[in-house]
């Protein structure tokens, strides 16, 4: 999504020294846009703002608002046009020790979020009634909580991007099932080679996941850069209406991806996601097993990458954490391992209640840094000579317009032009908050 967030972003704020529209190809492989990790069988569907997301220190929090705020903005302006759901959504702590930490992060957080609010059990219970039926009395539990939530359809969004682009006085032009073989410089410009010709540009942004940082890479980029493909999956629950809304658990510690957490379908709020698990793969992207070539194509060129992997499974968090999420999409012992995950917010959840939800789930290209031995956490940005290659794992999708307004800045300096960045903050504030 973050392609077609650009692209809408530049076509319709940025603007010549003087005053012609900038001409804007977005290049797509598959024959329509955001079908792979944005797509919505490829994501939790979440609108993430750093309230209820305990990986996140304030910091990072705050820098996550406001990216979301400009999606929430844009998705406040385009109701019942199946983009998105309004819900409710909420993590919580279990036992004494989740329980005091949700207690000090609504301190230091509900100031910065005015709609956050800390919910006791009797109250969960009026709003998530099945967090708490069957779940032991003695057990502490309480909640932050918001009633502004978004369930989101992220391909559905990109599409939505284009459409208005494609209203502007010089189109965006787009160009479907058409793949990039290569990217070279000639001179002044970028030659972009495809299976249906070739492209010229001043500037050139890659945002393709995993393989964007290949051609990073062939440019002379990111030499000390690797992917990490991080699959999650999920399990769907066979309860009607499980979950009224989003609900999530507490980070686990060191790990840096999002505990398991319940998630109403976009495409159909009576049926419940449970999700996601997270097994690393040698697969650039989910259920396509040609990107294992792509996968080794920068680890056999530079074998310190796979000396980076074994460096972060020394940790023994991390290797138990990846041991255990190996057996998950497994039948019989899968859903017996994952059930413990789903009983932490569904209590009276069983073996019959779950089945794995087969094709649902994606990769999250997670960077290395092979000087450090350490995964970066956060979206990868590398930056060379008007060119930027985007690495988004998650929050991503929701931090695209957000990208987009950093890219825009920047491709609009490259090119002598201007980005009306007010006029693009003013039309995209939120009108729920």
């Amino acid at each position: 999504i973050t392609g077609p967030a650009l692209g809408y972003v530049l076509t319709k704020y940025g603007r010549h020294a003087d005053g012609r529209p900038i001409r804007i190809a977005l290049i797509e492989r598959r024959g329509g846009l955001a079908q792979v990790a944005s797509g919505h069988t490829g994501n939790a569907q979440s609108l993430h703002r750093g309230d209820i997301e305990t990986n996140f220190p304030i910091e990072k929090a705050r820098a996550v608002r406001h990216a979301a705020d400009l999606v929430a903005g844009f998705l406040d302006r385009h109701l019942d046009q199946g983009i998105f759901v309004p819900t409710h959504k909420m993590v919580i702590g279990v036992g004494a020790a989740e329980v005091a930490l949700l207690r000090t992060r609504f301190a230091e957080f509900a100031p910065e979020y005015p709609d956050l609010q800390l919910l006791e059990r009797a109250d969960i219970a009026k709003v998530e009634p099945n967090v708490i039926k069957g779940r032991d009395p003695a057990e502490p539990i309480i909640a932050l909580f918001s009633a502004h939530g978004y369930i989101v359809n992220y391909g559905r969004l990109a599409e939505t991007f284009v459409r208005e682009a494609q209203h502007a006085p010089l189109p965006l032009e787009t160009f479907y099932r058409t793949e990039i073989q290569t990217i070279v410089r000639d001179d002044e410009r970028y030659v972009i080679r495809t299976d249906r010709g070739e492209f010229r540009a001043r500037t050139v942004v890659i945002s393709a996941g995993g393989h964007s940082i290949l051609f990073a890479k062939a440019l002379g980029l990111a030499q000390d850069l690797e992917i990490l493909p991080v699959a999650g999956s999920f399990y769907r629950s066979r309860i009607r209406r499980c979950l009224n809304g989003k609900v999530y658990t507490v980070q686990i510690d060191r790990i840096p991806f999002a505990a398991p957490h319940g998630d109403p379908e976009v495409t159909n709020p009576d049926e419940t996601r449970f999700g996601p698990t997270a097994k690393m793969i040698p697969l650039l992207e989910r259920h396509r097993y040609a990107t294992f070539f792509d996968f080794l194509r920068s680890i056999v060129r530079r074998p310190r990458g796979l000396l980076a992997y074994f460096a972060i499974l020394r940790d023994w968090t991390i290797l138990k954490y990846a041991v255990k999420n190996l057996f998950v999409d497994l039948p019989i012992i899968g859903k017996l391992i994952f059930l413990r995950d789903a009983q932490k917010i569904v209590p009276m959840m069983r073996y019959r209640d779950l089945e794995f939800a087969k094709g649902v789930g994606g990769i999250r290209p997670q960077i290395v840094d092979t000087r450090t031995m350490e995964m970066q956490l956060g979206e990868g940005r590398i930056v060379g000579d008007r060119f930027i290659a985007n690495v988004t794992p998650s929050p991503g999708a929701s931090k695209c317009l957000g990208a987009a307004e950093h890219d825009a800045e920047q491709v609009a300096e490259w090119l002598g032009a201007t980005f009306d960045v007010e006029r693009f903050r003013r039309d995209h504030e939120p009108l729920t908050r």
